[in-house]
């Protein structure tokens, strides 16, 4: 077995070898002597190969014994492929059908072998080259609603629920790069973060806004310490896979207990930087404002098909340790608790807002940028496109609790695509 062996990274050449005695690949792919293995792992962490056979697919994905963005200098734990196993299994029971079947892990190992997601892509490629999906936005909706209000107090019992925080409290490596990656590299002069050199100026500038850095320290203190719900921990359109019926979320290491809001803003900021990017990378298309208009509408929507479910969940499901049922509907109490639904929902939303704001200055600042930026071939046009979207990022983080919406969001935006550098 694979488990008695010393951990070794696997390679395409040598993977057939290494995984042919497995069961749970030769029942889905067939006899390892016609196995076909490709590494398609384009990521910050981790190996993956697509594995095809004779009788299907499969992906196999090994993590490294150290950062793969920066490589062997920055070691790293392969605890985090266990909890990546476990996050997955609980949002997967949370939403059934939204993550990727898992067929065999080893711990010792550091592999998962799942399913092959086909026809899906990366959502962040389709974005990129222009494509529409009908369904995506009110199952991603759906599946935040469902994961985070599933994984909480509102829902779960509290001897299960402590235990899980118990045991997601172990993966603090990962925390521990969330919280100086997102929160706090962006904003001072860090070895790893790397900006535009039309950017200078900017960055200048936000390394001194003493209220940006307030937000993103208040930001980093609500994310520490509020353990609400099991988080995906990384959800952005790089980490969801889709075609057109159909919308899977992938590669849950960074799972963490933190607030509700946390992936909701992050999925939301890396919509709203699509927007800000077409500009540079599509500046001569006749259907770029349409297009432009449908990713609002998609970040609008999944914004409103989460507070849709959340609510339908908050009456149908609601009986966690903070349940409440006892205060308002058990005493013909219905405004009582639409009030404590709305306060929750508003909460949720301001977090969401600032933790959206914080997203958008690490991605472009900071250690792990995003190839809608990065693929601008015009530097000037990239630093012009990159500007606008810090200004967002900026109002997002200090201005959270003005803006009520994500109409309000909407109109931020339109009003910054036309500001020069």
């Amino acid at each position: 077995m694979l488990t008695h062996s010393p951990y070794e990274p696997l390679q395409a050449d040598t993977l057939a070898d290494r995984l042919g005695g497995l069961p749970q690949m030769t029942a889905r792919i067939g006899p390892p002597a016609q196995w076909r293995v490709s590494e398609i792992g384009d990521g910050n962490l981790n190996l993956v190969f697509i594995v095809e056979g004779a009788a299907g697919s499969v992906v196999v994905k090994q993590a490294l014994p150290y950062a793969r963005v920066v490589g062997e200098s920055w070691p790293m734990s392969l605890d985090r492929s266990f909890f990546e196993q476990e996050a997955l299994l609980r949002l997967g029971r949370r939403d059934p059908g939204r993550l990727p079947e898992i067929y065999y892990f080893d711990r010792h190992q550091a592999i998962q072998i799942m399913e092959h997601l086909r026809p899906h892509v990366i959502l962040r490629k389709g974005l990129m080259a222009g494509e529409r999906f009908p369904l995506m936005a009110g199952q991603l909706g759906r599946y935040l609603a469902r994961t985070l209000f599933r994984g909480s107090d509102w829902a779960m019992e509290t001897a299960r629920r402590k235990a899980d925080l118990a045991l997601f409290a172990g993966n603090v490596e990962l925390c521990g790069i969330t919280e100086d990656l997102f929160f706090t590299d962006p904003f001072h002069d860090c070895a790893r973060n790397s900006h535009s050199p039309g950017l200078d100026s900017a960055v200048a500038a936000i390394r001194a806004d003493r209220e940006l850095k307030l937000a993103a320290l208040e930001l980093k203190a609500r994310f520490c310490g509020s353990a609400q719900t099991l988080l995906h921990g990384d959800l952005h359109t790089g980490s969801i896979m889709v075609c057109a019926a159909d919308t899977r979320i992938i590669d849950a290491e960074f799972a963490t207990y933190g607030p509700m809001g946390f992936d909701i803003g992050s999925l939301l900021a890396n919509l709203w930087m699509a927007v800000f990017a077409l500009p540079g990378l599509r500046p001569d298309d006749e259907a770029m404002p349409a297009y432009r208009g449908w990713i609002l509408d998609t970040a609008e929507t999944i914004w409103t098909t989460f507070a849709e479910e959340f609510t339908r969940l908050w009456h149908g499901e609601r009986g966690g340790i903070l349940g409440g049922r006892e205060l308002f509907e058990d005493q013909a109490d219905a405004i009582g608790s639409e009030l404590a639904l709305n306060t929750m929902l508003d909460g949720i939303w301001r977090d969401a807002v600032g933790f959206a704001g914080i997203e958008i200055h690490r991605r472009i600042l900071g250690l792990a940028h995003i190839p809608e930026f990065e693929t601008i071939t015009d530097e000037a046009r990239r630093a012009g496109c990159e500007y606008r979207a810090l200004m967002a990022g900026r109002v997002l983080a200090v201005e959270r609790g003005r803006l009520a919406t994500i109409g309000q969001v909407r109109t931020l935006i339109a009003r910054l695509e036309g500001r020069d550098l």
